[in-house]
């Protein structure tokens, strides 16, 4: 990845954007029509099934999408590229890009031109393992994820907008953004439960002090 790529993402991760690679994919060269294609296939999102994104502090950091978190995403204009920039290699708006919520989470198809050098490198770079990632980019809702500090989860339930689907050759910003969320929430939750800890204090040494002003009110008038 180069450093104008690195600094595009840097800017996608300050706008709010989201990045989560998957490797569930397969490469699929037949003939059809008497004519060989090209294409890749895989599930870019698992609905329902928890995956860690780092660990923190001695525990896992995980994230888990809702199986519902797509029913009113925008999904009617996603490209696919290399490492989130540069070339469109396919997009869903001229159906050179499928992608499908099913039950399980979000499959995605695309075909290459096998006339474009271009589209059959990357094939090749793809077939060959030189590229063994692929990336979704996306942006959750106000109210769209929620954070459980007992099980260090992240649930996303409401995504906004699908913005593309990617092939990445190394996926270093992966957790970035989810990394920054949580130690920001984790930082407060610890911020509140300290101040929580002294307004207890401060409370039990009031209910001490009150205590011990009755008693020596008691002991006053018993004298």
């Amino acid at each position: 990845m180069t450093e104008d790529q690195k600094e595009k993402i840097e800017k996608f991760l300050q706008k709010g954007h989201m990045f989560r690679s998957f490797d569930n994919f397969k490469i699929n060269e037949r003939q059809d029509d008497n004519e060989n294609t090209y294409e890749i296939e895989g599930v870019a999102c698992v609905f329902n099934q928890p995956t860690v994104l780092f660990e923190h502090n001695g525990y896992e950091i995980k994230e888990v999408v809702d199986r519902n978190a797509f029913k009113d995403a925008d999904i009617s204009d996603v490209i696919f590229n290399y490492n989130h920039g540069g070339r469109v290699f396919a997009r869903t708006r001229n159906d050179s890009l499928h992608l499908e919520v099913k039950e399980d989470g979000v499959h995605v198809r695309l075909r290459f031109d096998p006339n474009d050098e271009g589209h059959m490198q990357l094939y090749r770079d793809i077939q060959k393992g030189l590229i063994d990632k692929m990336s979704y980019r996306y942006t959750v809702t106000d109210d769209g994820e929620v954070y459980d500090p007992e099980t260090h989860t992240w649930t996303v339930l409401k995504i906004k907008k699908l913005y593309d689907v990617s092939a990445v050759d190394i996926p270093a910003y992966d957790s970035t953004s989810i990394y920054a969320r949580s130690l920001a929430y984790l930082q407060k939750e610890a911020k509140e439960k300290l101040d929580s800890d002294i307004k207890r204090r401060r409370v039990r040494q009031r209910n001490i002090a009150e205590a011990i002003k009755i008693e020596l009110d008691l002991e006053n008038n018993r004298n």
